[in-house]
């Protein structure tokens, strides 16, 4: 996952904590905006999520932040 996408789904990710709470799930949609304008880097994020770590679609935001943090 490219350095940008990182520091995005973090964001997104603490965002989301900090709203809702520990317990918030999200899906890799919430890195981007309603309408699609890159769709190679929503494919990145979608075979990270996918294919890469075999993940539900809704996953603890505190899960996904750790694992980008932990460079997985």
């Amino acid at each position: 996952m490219r350095p940008t996408l990182r520091a995005k789904a973090i964001s997104v990710c603490n965002d989301k904590i900090e709203k809702k709470g520990e317990g918030v799930g999200l899906s890799f949609y919430a890195f981007f905006a309603n309408r699609n304008d890159d769709t190679e880097l929503l494919m990145e994020a979608a075979e990270w999520w996918i294919k890469t770590h075999g993940l539900d679609h809704f996953e603890k935001a505190i899960k996904i932040r750790a694992m980008i943090e932990s460079g997985q």
